[in-house]
């Protein structure tokens, strides 16, 4: 599925799609021990609970207007600040990440599986545009990105991790608990921060 924007535009100008934000706010969320529930499931059963949890999120995203992009595996990524931009990005997605943590655990209770989330959040510049000719994907890339992602993946179960970026333009509205510096791989030595919720 592409932007309503997005698919108006190739509506009316097929060609490439490239376009360069200098700010937006990028989420990664990883279903934690998914690999052994699918191995403990059956087939139905396992896409019929991830369904569960990705129209949970899916509804989160569409309610703070926020931008799924796309899911991978287990994994779901969303944005803000793109296709359309927006001054108050960095707030949605602290909001979509705290609702969607909320929502696992909801669901995991009213599935009696135990599922946590693992989440990560930067924000910076993307690159943003449709790939594909016959399936079509909207599509970030940048070092933005590849942070977010980072952020996740060595995060911490249960929590959203992000970056000081994301600390500097949320301080006074959200609370946090300083990580520290610690090292990231392909990143380096970096401050990195737990978002608790709102003040």
């Amino acid at each position: 599925m592409l932007p309503e924007s997005i698919a108006d535009r190739l509506k009316k100008t097929p060609g490439i799609i490239a376009d360069s934000f200098p700010e937006a706010t990028v989420l990664f969320a990883d279903v934690v021990g998914f690999t052994t529930l699918a191995a403990e499931m059956s087939a139905p059963d396992l896409v019929s609970l991830l369904n569960k949890v990705f129209s949970r999120f899916d509804a989160i995203a569409a309610e703070h207007g926020a931008e799924k992009i796309k899911t991978i595996g287990d994994a779901y990524m969303v944005v803000a600040g793109v296709p359309a931009p927006r001054t108050d990005h960095v707030e949605i997605v602290a909001d979509v990440a705290l609702a969607m943590r909320a929502a696992i655990l909801e669901v995991s209770a009213g599935t009696n599986v135990p599922m946590a989330l693992r989440l990560g959040m930067h924000t910076g510049p993307v690159v943003a545009g449709v790939i594909g000719t016959h399936k079509f994907l909207y599509d970030l890339w940048g070092d933005t990105v590849n942070t977010a992602s980072r952020m996740e993946s060595h995060g911490v179960v249960g929590e959203i991790q992000v970056t000081e970026a994301v600390q500097q333009r949320l301080e006074g509205a959200y609370r946090f608990e300083d990580r520290g510096v610690s090292s990231i791989k392909g990143k380096g030595e970096m401050r990195t921060f737990l978002l608790l919720g709102p003040r």
